[in-house]
């Protein structure tokens, strides 16, 4: 890490150390903006940005994301978790109390294609991604280079079908020794096990070069350019076991037309997956995304 990703990454730090953010589902009732609020109040807490939706006002489930500011708050962190448990109960709530100074660590894998991971290293390096690129892993020594010469730890790990059990251990290992808070597969062309997927659920954050559910699997820009689409997307969700069908986080298209061949739609196409997967993971560090069922709400 350079002196400019340093100081940005103080700044940060500085300006966040009394920033902190709910994200709260429960189902919908009466009262609980007002018993958010109060509770933050009665904490010397002041609401700086508050998104809520609900499913159905008649019982259905309530969706709710908070930040607020308050003085000292390194010092009424355990106050302010144990006090809201109390709230929490009474409205059946699933909570998180998250700390905005405490950048997440994150991990990419990545394979030969490197696109995707050359845009979440220049928001990074610019101070526009605000967590912490601790690693990246790749089953290919291609991107090394490139990593390195950010001053990132780069892991070779060759990986295939026949020695999934053993490379994932390894990557674990790195992982855990990394304290790595979310992974982003930065076109990792790897299958991950069931084990693997549910060690990080909901943490594992992937970008398919297509527009889901369309054209799922491999090579779609080659069965896009034989269908003859008229749009291409791209399509960030987080990983489930079920290939490609985990909760969608963000999808983005352009319109192409009959003069553009297969190298024409995938380039293309990679324009549009980087800057997919850089918004959603940008959403999933600022703690905006609540997963529900199958799917997302994003405030």
């Amino acid at each position: 890490m350079n002196s400019f990703q340093e100081k940005s990454l103080q700044r940060f730090a500085d300006t966040n150390k009394n920033r902190a953010r709910f994200l709260i589902k429960c189902p919908d009732q009466q009262g609980i903006v007002a018993a958010v609020s109060h509770f933050l109040h009665r904490h010397n807490a002041n609401i700086v940005e508050s998104n809520q939706y609900t499913l159905d006002p008649a019982g259905g489930e309530f969706f709710m994301r908070i930040e607020f500011v308050c003085h000292n708050l390194e010092n009424k962190r355990e106050e302010l978790e144990n006090d809201f448990g109390a709230i929490a109960d009474h409205f059946n709530m699933d909570w998180k109390l998250m700390f905005v100074e405490d950048m997440k660590n994150i991990a990419i894998f990545v394979s030969k294609e490197i696109h995707c991971l050359l845009e979440l290293l220049w928001e990074w390096q610019s101070g526009d991604l605000m967590g912490n690129i601790s690693l990246v892993i790749s089953n290919h020594e291609t991107a090394r280079e490139i990593v390195e010469s950010f001053g990132i730890p780069f892991y070779y790990i060759p990986a295939n079908k026949n020695i999934r059990h053993e490379v994932e251990q390894k990557q674990k290992q790195i992982l855990k020794e990394n304290h790595i808070d979310v992974i982003v597969l930065a076109r990792y062309m790897q299958i991950l096990t069931p084990d693997f997927v549910e060690d990080f659920e909901n943490r594992l954050i992937n970008i398919h070069h297509s527009f889901l559910p369309a054209f799922v699997g491999a090579n779609p820009y080659k069965r896009a350019y034989e269908r003859g689409v008229k749009m291409i997307g791209a399509t960030s969700h987080y990983v489930t076991n079920d290939l490609d069908e985990g909760p969608i986080i963000e999808q983005d298209i352009e319109r192409v037309s009959h003069a553009h061949n297969e190298a024409g739609l995938k380039k293309i196409g990679q324009s549009i997956e980087r800057r997919v997967l850089s918004r959603a993971v940008k959403w999933h560090l600022e703690d905006r995304i609540i997963v529900h069922q199958n799917k997302t709400i994003i405030f």
